[in-house]
């Protein structure tokens, strides 16, 4: 038995869930059809889901056809949950994209595509609701190429679109247009077309392979994921066209968690991708995890809960004795890790009630272990701060503490995240000193130098280890980090490296609490001599146009201080990309559609930051 790992990734509403219904049902898997409208589906199993219609967490299903079995990973389609999608990337043998016939190529279908042809990852795409009113065939087909990619074919096509009798049919493989296509992509085919003789349908199924395989083309197909039209057909280009993954069964186990789900006993599940070795129950792992401050942490335990032994190249779902958390890594991975840009966006939580403060925060501390990028951290009075990519995270967020928790919480309104990075180095040495009257037996040197882009934060020694107890030493490195989360404008810093250069201490009189209380003090010293820069967040993005809009449309971007990548027309649109501040991106939001008559497109995501310019 082989096993292919695939996802199926949409614009929200493009029918992924259906997709999976379908598929699951038409192998077995299931016994009846769930609905998305009747909230009775296999893999939008939470209650808010159910609720909204919409995907939010990343969900496994399995079906088997002949030697292959196929584990299903249905993703979020609102963009307010890429990091989740993105995380479920790393883990595919290949992907389905989902279009609707009717809507066509959306924003997100396109911020996706991107993603996929950055990883090389094979990639088929699925044109859904053929027999809906308004489906289109060759013109969705000419705005796939034009908005998307120009390397695709089809390989079915429909009779009858857009009417309930809509039938899909399999084009020959020795169409002239499959053979035209490829070879934009495969200089063998490209050779055989310009000087013949015509490449023969083995030539192209053999090219349509090597190329699908790579990433560099992608066959499209048609069909409705109510009625079942083109499913056969779907499925079986996934075992004819997506590479079964090079698998590694000796050796020790190496993987990738990337999706925790909370369990009925309050147990939390955590899905596990093997790419090598094997992990069977009751086995001592050890995994690797980047702490939010950028350094690295190993968390050991026992799988206690385990459906039979995991092998190489598949996914299960597992229960350990500690907790996992997404994105722990079992083993040093070498396999491609997509970078996610942070949340943009920060926001304070409280509990309603007071009592209820002490299960908000281990509430918000279990949904940072399934979603890692919203760095719950406790402030000191007593609330919760989250980091978040948009409004409706913020609204799910909510319903999940009150429904899943049982906790009534308040969000303040949700404010641009800064970050703060060193200027340049500057070092403070206090020793055995007396600050606002309290003695501190501890003598502390720190220097703080910029790190590198992304390194988050490093904490190095150039004393002599066993210099100091083990206890201070941990006092200070932690007092460090903690420190770091307010800087000098109160942003958080990044990208630091802090060096310890000096230590003493007073037998029997010092204590961890000398160290914690001490290091803050000369680290602002230090920091201060450094000095800072502010970061702001910006976001990428892509406004679609009438052409009369394009003038005041413009216009508005450049005075939120965007800057502009590309400018393209076609017959009823324009398109303008560009990267803006995070903090004009609502602004945008709620001018577009008055701009353009409510016939403007917008979409945007996090794309990394810049220094702040005066104002």
């Amino acid at each position: 038995m082989h096993t292919l790992n695939i996802g199926i990734l949409a614009h929200v509403d493009a029918g992924k869930t259906s997709l999976t219904e379908r598929l699951l049902f038409d192998h077995g898997a299931i016994d009846r059809l769930g609905s998305v409208d009747t909230g009775d589906t296999r893999t939008d199993d939470g209650a808010i889901e159910r609720q909204r219609g919409i995907t939010i967490r990343s969900a496994v299903a399995s079906f088997t056809v002949g030697d292959t079995r196929i584990n299903l990973i249905d993703t979020p389609g609102h963009s307010d949950f890429i990091a989740e999608v993105e995380r479920a990337l790393e883990v595919l043998d290949g992907a389905v994209l989902l279009l609707s016939a009717v809507e066509g190529v959306q924003a997100q279908t396109r911020v996706l595509m991107r993603t996929l042809r950055r990883l090389r990852l094979p990639t088929l795409v699925f044109v859904n609701k053929i027999d809906r009113a308004g489906a289109r065939a060759e013109g969705l087909l000419a705005d796939i190429r034009r908005r998307l990619t120009p390397y695709v074919a089809p390989l079915t096509q429909v009779v009858g679109i857009g009417t309930s009798h809509a039938q899909v049919r399999v084009l020959a493989e020795d169409d002239r247009r499959l053979a035209e296509a490829l070879a934009d992509v495969d200089p063998d085919i490209l050779t055989a077309v310009v000087d013949g003789p015509e490449p023969t349908p083995g030539d192209l199924d053999k090219a349509l392979a090597a190329r699908t395989a790579d990433g560099s083309f992608h066959p499209v197909f048609f069909g409705s994921a109510l009625s079942g039209q083109g499913i056969p057909e779907l499925v079986e280009g996934m075992t004819r066209l997506i590479p079964r993954p090079p698998v590694t069964p000796e050796g020790d186990p190496r993987g990738t968690v990337f999706a925790v789900r909370p369990g009925p006993g309050g147990e939390r599940t955590a899905y596990l991708r093997l790419y090598g070795g094997e992990v069977s129950e009751r086995q001592r792992l050890t995994l690797l995890r980047r702490e939010a401050d950028g350094t690295t942490s190993r968390v050991s335990g026992r799988v206690t809960r385990l459906a039979g032994p995991l092998t190489a190249g598949n996914i299960a779902a597992l229960t350990f004795s500690s907790g996992l958390r997404v994105g722990d890594r079992l083993g040093e991975l070498t396999e491609r890790a997509p970078q996610f840009a942070p949340p943009t966006l920060e926001t304070l939580v409280t509990a309603r009630y007071p009592g209820q403060a002490a299960r908000l925060r281990s509430a918000l501390l279990t949904l940072a272990d399934q979603d890692p990028l919203i760095h719950a951290r406790p402030t000191t009075g007593g609330a919760t701060t989250l980091l978040l990519y948009g409004e409706v995270q913020m609204e799910v967020l909510a319903a999940t503490l009150a429904q899943d928790f049982g906790v009534a919480a308040d969000f303040e309104p949700a404010r641009v995240r800064y970050l703060e990075r060193p200027r340049g180095t500057g070092e403070a040495c206090d020793e055995l000193p007396r600050h606002d009257r309290v003695r501190y037996w501890a003598t502390i040197g720190l220097r703080v130098e910029p790190g590198g882009r992304g390194s988050g934060g490093v904490f190095a020694y150039e004393t002599e280890l066993g210099a100091l107890p083990r206890a201070f030493h941990q006092a200070i490195e932690e007092t460090v980090h903690a420190s770091m989360r307010t800087g000098l404008t109160g942003a958080t810093v990044t990208d630091y490296r802090v060096v310890l250069v000096r230590s003493g201490f007073v037998g029997p009189l010092s204590t961890a609490a000398d160290f914690r209380g001490l290091t803050p003090i000369v680290l602002r010293r230090a920091l201060e001599q450094a000095g800072t820069r502010l970061f702001e967040p910006y976001h990428a993005f892509e406004a679609e146009v009438p052409l009369d809009a394009l003038a005041p449309v413009t216009a508005q971007l450049a005075s939120a201080g965007a800057e502009f990548t590309g400018t393209t027309g076609g017959t009823t649109a324009w398109l303008i990309t560009g990267e803006l501040p995070a903090r004009r991106v609502r602004e945008i939001e709620l001018r577009l559609p008055g701009l353009t008559h409510g016939e403007g497109v917008w979409w945007s995501r996090p794309s990394g930051d810049r220094e702040l310019k005066p104002h």
